[in-house]
């Protein structure tokens, strides 16, 4: 059978990782949470399936902290570490595009699941904006994995972030309606990619069955 912890991905890590996170998930005052914190953090930035699960053990670490003694060293230490990386993303992007891509994800997948009193955390409004549309811009759409990046993560947050800040929600969708309609050399599969988001915007952040079923037969072959 399988444990709680197993549903975190934490198997890649060496066994006292594993130990100092299952307990930081059970008992988080005994651990030094801001030492879980950066493991975490490192870890989402080079393990791209971590960094799309890792909001989910933020979460439970959170809420265990706020439970034991209404703390919030954990969430605290996630989000100082969120704005230094955030503040060095040019220079990551430049030297890996697979951190970058993997930062961005891990940055829209904590604010898709921490959340103060329900909602968005104002905090990561503006700052995942900024990666968003950092990868709208002509050169982040040549490249087709992060093409892919922007759109899984719209179709994750975009509706909740939509509704934090509508108008930087406009100007990212200008960006990717020109990119679309006037960028030259883009591949087939980013302006399938691109037409699907706009389509998904357009019709209330949801598809049709029939264009669903029409762009996942597409990206399937």
């Amino acid at each position: 059978m399988e444990s709680p912890a197993d549903d975190y991905r934490i198997q890649s890590f060496d066994l006292d990782t594993q130990m100092l996170l299952k307990t930081a998930l059970k008992d988080p005052s005994s651990v030094n949470l801001e030492k879980v914190s950066n493991v975490i953090v490192d870890q989402s930035l080079k393990d791209q399936l971590f960094s799309k699960e890792a909001g989910r053990i933020c979460y439970t670490i959170v809420q265990a902290e706020t439970q034991q003694n209404n703390g919030n060293v954990f969430r605290r230490s996630v989000l100082n570490r969120l704005q230094q990386e955030y503040k060095r993303r040019e220079e990551t992007r430049g030297r890996s595009r697979q951190e970058w891509m993997c930062y961005v994800s891990f940055i829209c997948n904590v604010f898709n699941y921490l959340k103060v009193n329900n909602m968005p955390m104002v905090a990561l409004v503006h700052p995942v904006y900024d990666c968003l549309i950092r990868l709208a811009q002509p050169d982040a759409l040549m490249n087709e994995e992060e093409v892919d990046c922007l759109v899984v993560q719209l179709h994750r947050i975009g509706e909740q972030l939509e509704k934090v800040n509508a108008p930087r929600m406009d100007e990212l969708f200008f960006l990717l309606r020109d990119g679309f309609l006037l960028q030259e050399g883009l591949t087939s599969m980013a302006r399938l990619l691109l037409l699907e988001i706009l389509e998904f915007r357009a019709g209330g952040w949801s598809l049709s069955g029939t264009a669903h079923k029409y762009y996942y037969s597409e990206i399937a072959d």
